[in-house]
Order: C-alpha cells, then sequence, then structure tokens
C-alpha cells in the first residue's frame, strides 16, 4: 500500500494563516463537530464516504481531519486507492491549537 502524505496541525495552520486556500475535510462524528471545527473545513462523516465521491475533484488535493488521525488516515487511504490527491492531518483536532469555530 502506497504511504499517505501527512501534513501537522501546525503546518495546516501556518498555510490558513499565509492565505492559502486549502481542502480541508473533516471526517469526525456530528456530535464531535459540534464542539469546533476548522473554519473553511467541509464535515463528511467517515461512513458517508463512499457516497460522497461526487464531491471530490482528481485534480485537488484534499487534507482529511479527525480527533486523532486515525480516522482520517482511513479516508485518505481508501480515497488515494480511488485515485484522489489526499494527505491526513496527523494528531488531529487533540493537537489542534487554532482557531475552530462551532456551528
Amino acid at each position: 500500500m502506497e504511504e499517505i502524505k501527512t501534513i501537522t496541525p501546525e503546518e495546516v495552520e501556518a498555510k490558513l494563516e499565509a492565505g492559502e486556500n486549502l481542502e480541508l475535510v473533516d471526517v469526525r462524528e456530528d456530535d464531535e463537530v459540534a464542539e469546533g471545527i476548522i473554519e473553511g473545513a467541509k464535515h463528511i462523516r467517515m461512513n458517508d464516504i463512499p457516497a460522497t465521491l461526487d464531491y471530490f475533484d482528481k485534480e485537488k488535493e484534499y487534507i482529511f481531519i479527525c480527533r486523532s488521525g486515525g480516522r482520517s488516515a482511513n479516508v485518505a487511504y481508501y480515497l488515494q486507492e480511488q485515485g484522489y490527491k489526499v494527505v491526513n492531518m496527523v494528531g488531529g483536532m487533540l493537537e489542534w491549537n487554532g482557531e475552530v469555530i462551532v456551528k
């Protein structure tokens, strides 16, 4: 299995602060996201990913986020096998020190 590219929460925060337009996808459950989500992130629960492949564009790179980095890694492996460009945010929201918005 091909390795997944990874990014740290600090790197994501630095890119956002630099004004980069990132495709962030949060795959946590609704109750987890209710506690806060990175601004601009799209919320698609992990179990809903196979049914929402139409959302993803193979020309874009997506950064996947969950609580600790485990579920997002699984999603990233799955989508990489389907031919998508993926990056896993290691450490997940547990290590995120940036701002979050509560929806």
